[in-house]
């Protein structure tokens, strides 16, 4: 994810910092950025903003290590001279994890027409979520929770999950094969495929021992059952 241009960089970052120490006091409520970010990706605001959100995610399970804010920087990469600036903004920005949702409600509103932009940033808490090799149950809970407030679904979230971490085992998408986000039509290709390919009497006509027919028995229910699952899930989604 790139919030900054090359040209703007060195003379945005410095303004960054200055932001920053408004916006990141602790003590303070966080301001509104309308009128430091104009509808562009580059803006001093909304990179303030995202950085906010970065280091709050790195705060989400109770501290922040170095490789966090390597991975941050790997994210924002600021330019070289700039980098103690990037620094100190991340600083101030971890003190708290309260005033989140206000970055996030602002991002969501000021770039609803954007989701791919409102995506990147996703993806960038949660490269800097699994730095540290795994994603706990406080981080995940803040993820959900700023895609919320960008306007993401919840099947929405579910995929951009899946496209960072895997697909869950238990998910109904997972069993079929598919990413959260999948249409109607192609969920039931996949269903019919994977049930073709699990029916109980197909592991009869080849002879399989009892055992490997129960089996086949037990996941034909899981397949129908995931299958059912979703298209409920599109059937409330479409009205």
């Amino acid at each position: 994810m790139r919030v900054i241009s090359e040209n703007a960089a060195m003379s945005v970052w410095s303004r960054i910092v200055e932001l920053a120490a408004r916006a990141f006091d602790p003590e303070a409520d966080p301001p509104d950025f309308a009128e430091e970010c104009a509808p562009r990706p580059n803006d001093v605001g909304f990179t303030a903003a995202v950085i906010g959100l970065a280091a709050k995610m790195a705060k989400a399970d109770g501290m922040v290590t170095e490789a966090e804010l390597r991975a941050a920087a790997q994210v924002f990469r600021p330019p070289p001279g700039e980098e103690e600036h990037f620094r100190r903004a991340f600083s101030l920005a971890k003190q708290t994890v309260l005033g989140f949702d206000s970055y996030a409600k602002q991002i969501g509103r000021k770039y609803r027409a954007r989701p791919c932009l409102l995506e990147d940033v996703l993806d960038g808490l949660f490269h800097i979520a699994m730095v540290d090799g795994a994603v706990d149950a406080a981080e995940l809970k803040y993820l959900a929770e700023v895609a919320h407030h960008f306007g993401f679904s919840e099947i929405e979230f579910r995929r951009i999950k899946a496209t960072n971490l895997g697909p869950e085992a238990g998910d109904p998408y997972a069993i079929l094969g598919l990413l959260p986000g999948a249409t109607m039509e192609e969920v039931r290709q996949a269903w019919r495929r994977v049930a073709a390919e699990n029916h109980p009497d197909r592991m009869t006509q080849r002879g399989a021992p009892p055992e490997f027919v129960a089996i086949a028995r037990e996941k034909t229910a899981a397949i129908n059952a995931a299958y059912a699952k979703i298209r409920e899930e599109l059937s409330v989604g479409a009205k």
